[in-house]
């Protein structure tokens, strides 16, 4: 992890004993928060299909539903827990099993705090979506991706749809944003990843 970035010359700001960890290539890599509580539902919903489906007999005209429905919660499952965060020198990649997206750091200009409840978004499939696309009624936000996991993160503004993000550590992943946002010469509208920041993530 030597923080190195483009060319093999060191990313500014990856020094100290408070600088986040990156990998070997100098990124900056994050898994999504967790709710414990909606894994163990879909891990319920799981088992209570595949118990149904074994006295389905008597209860569907096609045996294989249940079988069926506990086969799409297990992608939904694995989708939620696959979700990860990058950082590199040009892009930050937003992943997960279906639906990932990527953003040039060079087209961000607002990185602030949020949470889906400040955000009051609707939309018709919500984050069962492919990228989870919302609608916001609050000022400058509208239509946004959402490659979350809880209801507190980050949004990210940029040259298009902004994107909804939660990863683990949402000060520590606001910073290096921030950092890598602004060594690519952009002068952010909003950075709540800023040194000095007055602004706190959402609980």
């Amino acid at each position: 992890m030597d923080g190195t970035g483009a060319g093999g010359t060191p990313a500014a700001g990856s020094d100290g004993p408070d600088a986040p960890r990156l990998d070997a290539q100098g990124r900056y890599v994050r898994w999504a928060a967790w709710s414990y509580a909606t894994i163990g539902f879909y891990l319920v919903l799981v088992v209570l299909l595949v118990y149904i489906n074994g006295r389905s007999g008597a209860y569907f005209l096609y045996p294989q539903v249940p079988l069926f429905l506990a086969v799409v919660i297990g992608v939904y499952l694995a989708r939620y827990v696959s979700t990860y965060y990058v950082l590199d020198n040009d892009r930050l990649y937003a992943r997960r099993l279906f639906g990932s997206r990527r953003i040039r750091l060079e087209s961000i200009h607002r990185i602030r705090f949020a949470s889906l409840r400040e955000l009051s978004p609707v939309g018709l499939f919500g984050s069962w979506g492919w990228r989870g696309r919302m609608w916001s009624p609050s000022p400058g936000v509208g239509s946004f991706d959402t490659v979350h996991t809880v209801a507190a993160g980050l949004l990210v503004s940029c040259d298009g749809v902004p994107l909804f993000v939660s990863p683990r550590d949402p000060a520590e992943f606001a910073r290096e944003l921030s950092r890598r946002v602004r060594s690519a010469g952009v002068e952010l509208e909003e950075d709540d990843g800023a040194p000095g920041g007055s602004r706190r993530p959402f609980t």
